[in-house]
């Protein structure tokens, strides 16, 4: 399997952008690629505004809602903790049939998590489990401003210690009018962490398909990300 697992160094950082946007981009370059999310919270899949609707948008895939996201709660919280409230908890080995079910479907997957690395799916299964266990190379998305560095440094040096492959970093959502923070911080980054800036994406005014898939193309290196994709773990 060929792919890449999409996460962020937190919440609301525009991991499904990107994911939609790398999807997009691969299959106009005529890519067989799937999307995987296993797991919802605070939305239905179903919904027209949720993150599995425009993952399977973006992709063009056959793969359905229910292929895309297995399991979805109802509230806005990480899925441990909604899958709790709901009697619904899951393991790492449900997950994992799912996968088997359809992986098989596309030659190429984009997956993405819930969160950041560390939050939690289900008891003693956090999302660096699953990444682990699909064995795909990872693309992290940071923000562009203030506190970046930190969270992103801490992000990459727990996935380097549990011995995930890192593709690169994409510091997303840049203003048009950047501050001293937002211009500094992504060489810094990338000279603390030693993983490659991938790219550095701009805020988006009106988020449309057409605009999430030209972020992508116009300001994600494709050639460098494809490369990692076909090396493998």
């Amino acid at each position: 399997m060929k792919g890449i697992f999409v996460t962020g160094t937190d919440t609301g950082v525009g991991k499904t952008i990107i994911a939609c946007g790398l999807a997009a981009v691969l299959k106009e370059e005529r890519f067989d690629v799937g999307v995987f999310k296993p797991l919802l919270s605070g939305i239905s899949r179903d919904d027209p505004e949720s993150d599995t609707s425009l993952l399977k948008k973006m992709s063009q895939t056959y793969l359905s809602h229910e292929d895309i996201t297995p399991f979805q709660y109802k509230e806005p919280l990480a899925p441990y903790v909604a899958g709790k409230l709901e009697g619904k908890l899951i393991d790492i080995e449900e997950v994992l049939q799912h996968w088997e079910m359809i992986r098989v479907k596309h030659q190429y997957f984009i997956v993405e998590g819930a969160g950041g690395i560390s939050v939690p799916l289900g008891e003693n299964f956090l999302v660096s489990d699953l990444m682990k266990a699909l064995e795909l190379p990872i693309v992290i998305v940071a923000r562009p401003n203030l506190g970046t560095i930190n969270h992103t440094f801490l992000t990459v040096q727990y996935a380097k210690s549990i011995g995930l492959r890192i593709a690169g970093i994409v510091i997303n959502g840049i203003s048009h009018h950047p501050d001293l923070a937002e211009i500094t911080n992504p060489k810094l980054i990338e000279e603390l962490c030693g993983v490659p800036i991938l790219g550095i994406t701009p805020k988006l005014k009106e988020i449309t398909h057409e605009n999430i898939k030209n972020i992508v193309k116009g300001h994600i290196d494709m050639t460098l990300l494809i490369n990692q994709m076909e090396a493998g773990r």
